[in-house]
C-alpha cells in the first residue's frame, strides 16, 4: 500500500529534499507540494493526502491555521497533519496539536525518523509517545491556560476510574503502566482510554493530555 504525501513548506530546498528523501523509499509518493498555508489547505482538499508534512511558519495562511481548517474540531473528513518544527518553537506545537495535528517532527530529524513519523501517522496513531508528550507540555505549559476543573462540563461524564486514567495519560503513562499502577490488566486500561477518548469526543491521547492540562488536571 502506498502512502501519499503532500509537502507544505515555504522553502523549497527543503522541499525538495523531503521529496528526495521519500522519493527513494518504497512504499511511499509525494502526491503534492504547498509553498503557503492557503494553498496547502486547498491542495489537501482536492487532492486527499494520506498525510500533509505541514510547517508552521508560512506566509498567506500559518500552519497552525491551515491545520485547523483541515483537521480541526468540527471538520468532517479530516486529513492527518504531521507539523514540522524546531525545539524554538515548541509552543506552536501545542498549538497545532490543539488545532488537530497528529503530532510533530523536528526540521532535522534523521531521513529515518521522517519515514517512520508519516508511517505512524498514516497508521492512524498519535506520533508522540506518552513521556515525550508530557515532556513537551511541561516545557511550554505556561501557554496553556488552565481552567478549574469543576467549570468543565464534559468531566462530569467520566466515572472516577476513568478520570483516573485521565490524570495518569496527562502524566504520560503508557497502558501498561497505568495497568501497573490500578493493579488492572491492559487490556481493562485500554477499554477505559477507548471510553475517555469517546466521552470528551477526543481523538487521540495527544489530545487528552492537553485536555487534562487546560481541565486543571495536571
Amino acid at each position: 500500500m502506498t502512502i501519499r504525501v503532500m509537502l507544505a513548506d515555504d522553502q523549497p530546498l527543503l522541499r525538495t529534499g523531503f521529496r528526495m528523501i521519500l522519493s527513494a523509499e518504497p512504499g511511499f509518493e509525494v502526491v503534492g507540494e504547498a509553498p503557503d498555508g492557503a494553498a496547502a489547505v486547498e491542495m489537501a482538499r482536492r487532492l486527499r493526502p494520506d498525510v500533509v508534512l505541514m510547517d508552521v511558519r508560512m506566509p498567506v495562511l500559518d500552519g497552525i491555521q491551515a491545520t485547523r481548517q483541515l483537521a480541526g474540531p468540527g471538520v468532517t473528513d479530516p486529513v492527518k497533519v504531521l507539523i514540522l518544527t524546531t525545539f524554538g518553537l515548541d509552543e506552536y506545537v501545542v498549538e497545532s496539536l490543539r488545532a488537530g495535528a497528529s503530532g510533530f517532527l523536528l526540521k532535522d530529524a534523521p531521513p529515518e525518523d521522517l519515514v517512520e513519523a508519516i508511517s505512524v501517522v498514516a497508521a492512524g496513531d498519535a506520533l508522540l509517545a506518552p513521556s515525550v508528550t508530557r515532556r513537551l507540555l511541561d516545557r511550554v505549559a505556561r501557554h496553556l491556560p488552565a481552567i478549574a476543573t469543576d467549570a468543565n462540563p464534559a468531566l462530569a461524564e467520566l466515572t472516577d476510574r476513568e478520570l483516573e486514567v485521565l490524570r495518569l495519560i496527562a502524566r504520560g503513562l503508557s497502558n501498561a503502566e497505568i495497568a501497573d499502577q490500578l493493579t488492572v490488566s491492559e487490556t481493562t486500561v485500554k477499554t477505559h482510554v477507548s471510553r475517555v477518548l469517546g466521552k470528551l469526543e477526543l481523538r487521540d491521547r495527544i489530545q487528552a493530555v492537553i485536555f487534562a492540562y487546560e481541565a486543571g488536571l495536571v
